[in-house]
């Protein structure tokens, strides 16, 4: 059976065919824009969220959990602590490569349905371990791990959302798109401890279930396939694209904003813990994930007002400065400093998301448009729309290494906390390498180069 949306009614020459295809899809062109597309994007937009949303809630379902095994008959230290959320951290950074592949291959709409329906494989096994307390660490650690699922849901959804969008006006529906499975974290952190008073660590597992089936069914009946992104990458592209020095940059730029946001997430709890034993970490350990993901779509809005790369540029002092500012909170014992100063680094975090994600289209398109400034309109189009989609595969990649930058900061913490007994080496570390991003930034984006015939930087020409 065709199914019938509102692209092809208003587009009546646009070919369908079974499973809520689009053939026609042109967000650049302003009277389609305004006249269709704007509500189309809007409606894939909510649901594409929806489904996001609750793979980051799965995702972060061991980092509100380890804090209630004791109580459960699981006993772990630190390290195996520190590992039960590395894991899944870990898994689910490396998913998002082929999650990429996803609405290229089978169409954005059915692969969010298949994607969604996945989740339900971590919360049945969470189910099962809390079920059988007595399980060896090893069987914790595959299951764990498979709440990397999860963290997939993001590179397939950002990579998806870009198509229908123009370029200029995506800094706010990405960074709405990632802040509503970013805010998951904070959701899962904040609404299960009073669950798990009321019914038992095991409720954790099996609260997510039926909203997992509400938001597959939502995405079947009302998403769309675009026909003109569904063209599967082949692996030599993709290495092409990943090579290209700006996917590099790029990624580099994420592990910074991305990997510490989810870095952060998953072990603020512990190092609370860690720091302060005489604070409960659950009263807190929500508050963060908040702040960072309804800073996201703060930073995409700036980054489409004020360009991704000055705010990208800034951002990275403001998170070095709040780093500096959670070191002297440790050093000095102060609970007050800590908090305040790792909710600014928070807040960066989001807003350095929002904003670098502005940049990785815009570099792509405007690379494209000053190769074929002096060429035809039809051979510019084709560069532009090849572009679009390199965009849309490099947002996945990146998503990838940014989310593998989690694994590694929880990494220097627990090596941190072993070796030293406190974190204080891991913030030096982390304060220098946002440092270095700063530079980076400046001398790719903000240092003029030659594009085209003219010499500019990439900020001034809108990235």
């Amino acid at each position: 059976m065709t199914a019938v949306t509102d692209e092809a009614a208003a587009r009546p020459e646009a070919a369908r065919r079974g499973g809520r295809w689009i053939d026609h899809w042109d967000p650049e062109d302003e009277e389609f824009w305004e006249r269709t597309g704007r509500r189309v994007a809007t409606r894939n937009l909510v649901f594409s969220i929806f489904t996001e949303h609750l793979g980051f809630c799965v995702w972060l379902l061991w980092s509100i959990a380890v804090l209630h095994l004791a109580d459960n008959g699981t006993a772990l230290s630190v390290g195996q602590t520190l590992w039960l959320t590395t894991l899944p951290n870990l898994v689910g950074a490396l998913l998002r490569i082929p999650y990429t592949f996803g609405p290229a291959r089978f169409g954005g709409r059915n692969w969010t349905v298949v994607s969604g329906l996945l989740l339900l494989i971590p919360c049945g096994l969470f189910v099962f371990a809390i079920a059988n307390p007595g399980l060896p660490f090893w069987a914790l650690l595959l299951i764990a791990a498979t709440t990397g699922l999860g963290g997939g849901n993001f590179a397939s959804s950002m990579s998806n959302i870009a198509h229908f969008y123009p370029t200029a006006k995506q800094g706010l529906p990405l960074g709405l798109n990632a802040a509503g499975g970013n805010v998951g974290v904070s959701v899962t952190q904040l609404t299960m401890p009073p669950l798990i008073v009321a019914f038992g660590l095991i409720a954790v597992g099996w609260v997510w279930m039926p909203l997992i089936l509400a938001a597959a069914a939502g995405a079947y009946l009302f998403m769309d396939n675009l026909a003109g992104a569904s063209r599967s990458y082949t692996m030599a592209e993709m290495g092409r694209i990943a090579a290209r020095p700006h996917t590099v940059v790029m990624a580099v730029l994420y592990i910074a904003t991305f990997g510490s946001f989810i870095g952060y997430s998953f072990s603020f709890g512990v190092l609370i813990g860690n720091q302060f034993p005489e604070v409960d970490a659950s009263n807190y350990i929500w508050i963060g994930a908040l702040v960072g993901s309804a800073a996201r779509p703060l930073g995409g809005w700036m980054a489409d007002r004020f360009g991704g790369t000055a705010v990208t540029f800034w951002n990275f002092l403001g998170m070095g400065l709040g780093v500096v500012a959670v070191w002297a909170g440790v050093n000095t014992g102060s609970w007050g400093l800590f908090l305040g100063a790792f909710l600014w680094v928070f807040a960066s975090t989001g807003i350095g998301n929002g904003s670098t994600y502005k940049m990785i289209p815009s570099i792509f398109r405007t690379r494209a448009a000053a190769r074929t400034a002096a060429a035809g309109r039809e051979a510019r189009d084709r560069a532009l729309a090849a572009a679009r989609r390199e965009a849309a595969a490099a947002i996945g990649l990146i998503s990838a290494v940014g989310a593998l930058g989690g694994a590694l900061i929880q990494q220097t913490f627990r090596i941190s906390v072993e070796r030293t007994g406190g974190i204080a080496p891991a913030l030096v570390a982390l304060a220098v390498f946002y440092g270095l991003c700063l530079v980076l930034t400046w001398a790719v984006y903000m240092r003029r180069v030659r594009l085209g015939d003219r010499r500019m930087s990439l900020a001034e020409a809108g990235v």
